[in-house]
Formats: C-alpha cells, structure tokens, sequence
C-alpha cells in the first residue's frame, strides 16, 4: 500500500519532472510543504472527468451561469475550464479578496451554479438577505466534509430544495474521488478508480478499531500517471463501502465520510498535525493538544502548564498564519478563526473523531 510515510519518504519532496504541473499543500514531517505532480495527460484526465460529472449533476436544470468562489490549489484552477467545456458563462472570486467584494460579485452575476467549499459557503450565506442567490439553483460542494444535516439546514437558508446540494470529495493526489447521489442515498465512487477498504490493524496497531461497516479508503487509480496511485491509503474513514449493479454495470458506493485518521485537516486550504505541532512547540516546552473540526471549524484544545491567555492567543494567531492562504481568508472573512482552547490540568481532553497529539521536548 502507497501510505503517508511512503509518500513523505519517496514522492513529496522529490524533484518534479520538467514537463510537470506541481501543486503543493500542507507541510511534512520536515516542515516542507508537499508538491504533488501532475503531467498534461493527467490535468486532462482531471477536467474530462470533472466536467463530464459536472455536466451529469447540472444537466436537467438549465443552467447557464456558474461561480467558482473556493480557495487555492487544484480544484479551484481548473474551475473555469471546466465551466468553458460545459458552454456555461462563468466567472472565479479570488480568494484574496474580503468578503464584501465576494457578495458583491455574486450579487451581480446571479449565479445559478455555485461551486464552492463548506467553510466559505457558510460564510457566505450570511449575507443571504443581500441578494446573493436570487437565480441559484444548485451548488456543488468540495474540500470540507458536508454532512447530511449541514447540507439540509444550508439548503432551507438558500430557499433549495435538499438535492440541489451536492458534495463532492477528492484529494490533490488522486482528483475527484466521489461525489454524493441523492437518489441512492450514497457517494458513488468516480470513473478510473478501484476502491477498498482497510482496517485500522492493517495500517497501524496503535490507531483504534473502527466501527461497524468502517473502513479505511484505499483507491488505485487508472489514469494518474504522475502519483503513485497504487492503493493509495487516503486515510479517510467511510462507512457502507460496497459493490452495486446499475443498469447492468457495476458501481462503487459508500453511505458517508466519517472521519479521518491521518495526520491533514481541511480548514479552508489543508492544514496538518505537523503545521499545529510546529507552532505549539515553539510557544510550549510540554503539552498535550487535540484538534477537532467542530462544523466546519478548527478547534484545538491544549493542556500545559505553561499556557497563559497571552500564549494562547499567539499560538492561535500563529497556526492561523502557518499556511499563508487559510491566514488570508480567515483575514477576510471567508473562513472562521481558528480556536484554541485551553484545558484545565485535570480535565480529560476530548476522544473520538479528534486528531490527538502529545509532544514532550
């Protein structure tokens, strides 16, 4: 299996070769952000395969006009090829710009597809009432994980009906993985992937045991070619993984997301254990922390002796600032701010879908 170590040891911070496209994201064990690269055949695989997914979710709503409003990285600059290929006028909002200006050309363009991340979109529809969405008829999700009940409550805010949401879920390294069909009640895993699940025992015996029909996602990909897609280990937690005829054909499907045992988090752009860990042990000798994402928010919590209210408030500045681009958008208000919580000595930090670290130096 391609697992994290594999990859920090052998792919992310190799040279890339001449003809590549690199894309780089949170940081590793070396405090080195990771590039993952992608050859021509590979973007176009990437866009034929997203617009022909987009032009399937869109094609029985007449929909003429899109929006890309997301964050930095892959997904969000191909954005507007694929909006070109599906014949639709369309138009991207930086990322760099506040929130104001983000309502201000949503308000002008009338979108009726909106393309855009969890984080943001709950930013956004606080200022619903500005006429924002008055031509919306669909949004399409990615980055953060939606669930069930967000996407529900977010769809009553924006006056849609509860399919007109639809998430999708992908990683830089392998591009879109699956996206969410309201019809089966299911994310269906998407074309030139093979997927398979994992237990904990077979990836680490110190990580705990999942739940019932909980597995880790491991995916081969058949048209990646430069990333080693060969049962890469996303260490993404889904439950229900499983085989189903359609029309005669066989596909992929898992009811949801449940969590993930790895090292990133998704808070706008990704952030990683190794970026957290980075900036409490240069404000902390000793501490115990946990990180959770709390509604699309990032919350640590930290347990030290050493930690005062002023600390606290520049680790919490300084993990905001530790990936420039989550910093920005927090600075306009695209995103929430990251909170950090101190934890009374004595009191049990919280356990479960958390990312848990100690560190002693």
């Amino acid at each position: 299996m391609i697992t994290a170590n594999l990859l920090e040891e052998h792919y992310y911070k190799s040279p890339a070769a001449s003809d590549a496209s690199v894309y780089r994201t949170s940081g590793t064990g070396s405090g080195i952000r990771k590039s993952i690269s992608y050859s021509d055949q590979d973007e176009e695989q990437y866009v034929a395969i997203k617009t022909a997914l987009f032009g399937k979710l869109i094609a029985e709503d007449a929909i003429a006009r899109a929006v890309a409003d997301m964050g930095t990285g892959h997904a969000a600059d191909t954005a507007i090829e694929i909006f070109r290929r599906l014949g639709l006028e369309r138009e991207s909002i930086p990322f760099d710009q506040p929130l104001a200006y983000h309502a201000e050309r949503l308000a002008a363009f009338q979108p009726e597809l909106l393309y855009t991340m969890p984080s943001i979109l709950d930013q956004l529809a606080t200022r619903v009432d500005d006429g924002l969405f008055q031509r919306l008829r669909k949004v399409i999700l990615v980055g953060e994980t939606a669930s069930q009940a967000w996407q529900q409550r977010m769809a009553a805010k924006l006056e849609l009906a509860p399919e007109a949401i639809i998430d999708t879920y992908g990683s830089i390294e392998i591009g879109t993985i699956a996206s969410y069909d309201h019809e089966r009640g299911c994310y269906v895993i998407a074309d030139g992937l093979y997927a398979e699940g994992i237990g904990t025992e077979q990836l680490d015996e110190r990580l705990e045991p999942l739940g019932e029909e909980e597995s880790i996602l491991v995916l081969t990909s058949f048209v990646r070619t430069y990333f080693p897609g060969i049962r890469y280990v996303t260490y993404d937690v889904v439950r229900g993984l499983r085989n189903e005829v359609v029309n005669g054909n066989v596909i992929q499907c898992f009811d949801c997301l449940v969590k993930r045992v790895g090292r990133e988090l998704k808070h706008g752009e990704k952030i990683s254990l190794y970026d957290i860990e980075t900036v409490i042990y240069a404000h902390l000798e000793q501490a115990d922390f946990r990180v959770q994402l709390i509604d699309n928010a990032l919350h640590i919590r930290i347990q030290s002796k050493q930690l005062d209210p002023q600390t606290t408030q520049m680790i919490r500045k300084a993990v905001e600032e530790q990936i420039p681009e989550i910093g920005m958008m927090i600075r306009n208000k695209l995103i929430r701010g990251i909170e950090v919580e101190a934890v009374a000595d004595g009191e049990e930090l919280e356990r479960g879908k958390v990312k848990t670290k100690k560190i002693y130096y």
